[in-house]
């Protein structure tokens, strides 16, 4: 099967790929150009066995010229092989984030913030779309730089979204020639294409002038006030070992904001998608808080146990509508055969999220937002993605393999403390026009969302209102929050 150079220019190739798993199998090749090969996984029982179990031959990456060489020049981790160079990024980003330090060290932090996000809501109801970044953005810049994101005017909040979405429209396929199957088309007239590489030399310079300056900061603060509990004072206090380029580190300082600010963002836009579309799964989980927790009492993380309907949520928005419907393909470093089917080293191996959210097989009537269909599944994601089994995991939307989203213990705890919270808190629902007419809110994935890389929301309305006596506790537990946890960070 061989692709058209350009095809996928406008077109879901998630969505093309799960059609095309229909007709060739959950396992079907492609080649493109003259000699790239891809494999295409819309199966969770070859995504275990290929991802999972062979992830020591399965978690290199291809080429990537535009993003990788021209954008982030070899230094973003996304882009590496799995080399020594990459395994220290992971292992640095792992002690960051691992299970224990969420659950101890980082928990106040997260629900604070997700306490400052429902005042956000109260005072800016109409600004709705915005919050969910601030929220995400302020966690991660706290955990890195020491520094909050009080706003979501806050100027590096801004520019690291435009960045975000750059990154993921100039990934998209048909963006830039295929340069990384047809090496020769490096030198195509750029006017041609669409300005390809001046796009990526000024990518470039915008992911410099963002991050630089934040490192910037820690060090000045370092040099005037001393060490803090960060990401990057913890690189620091060991540079004589690591011995990393100040390029190096910039950069991945800001793969850590890139990945832990706009999937979260988007995750918690889609639940509000899903809340409005589907509002008996609104009104579900809210008896279930109110069952559950007394006057005045505002769900937290230590309710996890309690609230098994709001932790299926938490997986059924991440099934519905994934961040990253697409993956990044993996690259085999070796040959390897899997029941009779033979895999040539250099391959690249796609795992499509979509397509295996959408295995009817698997999740019956997939399109329809359906949380009770995780009701024999309501542990961590991380569980089941760590119990190498296909037909125990949820789904696959932290990915898989050693290329698993690094920020998945964070990103569990953050996502669950904020759906909760906001239910406990609002009630969304939808926006009337000027004649008293509901507006719909567009959940089609064909229309709803832009082009790219990533799954990101198009602009929509709804009505976003705190329930019954909500918004006074709301308003006395965000100062509280101001006072006891996030006074501490710049």
């Amino acid at each position: 099967m061989a692709i058209e150079l350009g095809l996928f220019a406008k077109t879901a190739l998630a969505s093309r790929f799960t059609d095309w798993a229909k007709q060739y199998g959950p396992v079907f090749p492609l080649r493109i150009g003259s000699h790239g090969l891809m494999v295409v996984l819309t199966s969770a029982y070859h995504a275990t066995h290929l991802l999972d179990k062979r992830s020591a031959n399965s978690s290199n990456r291809p080429p990537s010229f535009v993003l990788g060489d021209l954008v982030f020049a070899g230094d973003h981790p996304m882009f590496m092989d799995a080399n020594e160079r990459w395994k220290l990024r992971r292992k640095l980003y792992f002690q960051l984030m691992n299970e224990a330090r969420c659950n101890t060290e980082h928990i106040r932090l997260v629900e604070a913030e997700a306490t400052h996000l429902l005042r956000d809501l109260c005072l800016e109801p109409d600004s709705f779309m915005q919050h969910p970044a601030r929220y995400s953005n302020s966690i991660i810049m706290s955990l890195v730089f020491g520094i909050r994101t009080p706003h979501y005017s806050s100027p590096h909040c801004i520019e690291l979204q435009r960045i975000v979405t750059e990154l993921s429209n100039l990934g998209e396929i048909g963006a830039s020639p295929p340069v990384d199957w047809l090496p020769f088309l490096k030198y195509l007239p750029e006017r041609l294409w669409g300005d390809w590489k001046t796009r990526a030399a000024r990518l470039r310079q915008r992911v410099l002038n963002l991050h630089s300056p934040l490192v910037d900061r820690v060090l000045e603060r370092r040099k005037n006030i001393g060490t803090a509990a960060t990401f990057l004072d913890g690189v620091l206090d060991r540079q004589e070992k690591l011995q990393l380029t100040r390029e190096e580190i910039d950069i991945m300082c800001g793969n850590l904001l890139e990945g832990g600010t706009d999937t979260m963002a988007t995750t918690i836009l889609t639940f509000f998608q899903a809340m409005v579309t589907y509002p008996e799964v609104q009104a579900r989980a809210q008896k279930q808080i109110d069952s559950v927790l007394t006057d005045g009492e505002c769900p937290s993380w230590s309710d996890y146990d309690r609230l098994p309907y709001v932790a299926m949520i938490v997986k059924e928005v991440l099934r519905w509508r994934p961040p990253a419907p697409g993956s990044f393909p993996h690259t085999l470093a070796q040959d390897d055969e899997f029941e009779g089917m033979k895999f040539l080293k250099g391959t690249s191996v796609v795992l499509n999220v979509w397509g295996i959210h959408n295995d009817e097989s698997r999740y019956p009537s997939p399109e329809t937002f359906e949380p009770s269909r995780f009701a024999e599944q309501t542990r961590l994601a991380s569980v089941y993605a760590n119990a190498g089994d296909a037909q125990k995991r949820d789904h696959f939307g932290y990915g898989a393999g050693r290329r698993i989203c690094p920020g998945i213990h964070l990103a569990e705890r953050a996502l669950f403390i904020a759906m909760a919270k906001l239910l406990w808190g609002f009630t969304v629902q939808q926006k009337l026009d000027s004649s008293g007419n509901p507006i719909p809110v567009d959940v089609n994935p064909a229309t709803a969302y832009r082009d790219g890389f990533l799954n990101q929301c198009l602009p929509f309305d709804i009505d976003i209102k705190p329930r019954l006596g909500r918004q006074e506790m709301i308003m006395v537990a965000a100062a509280k929050a101001e006072n006891d946890v996030l006074s501490a960070y710049e």
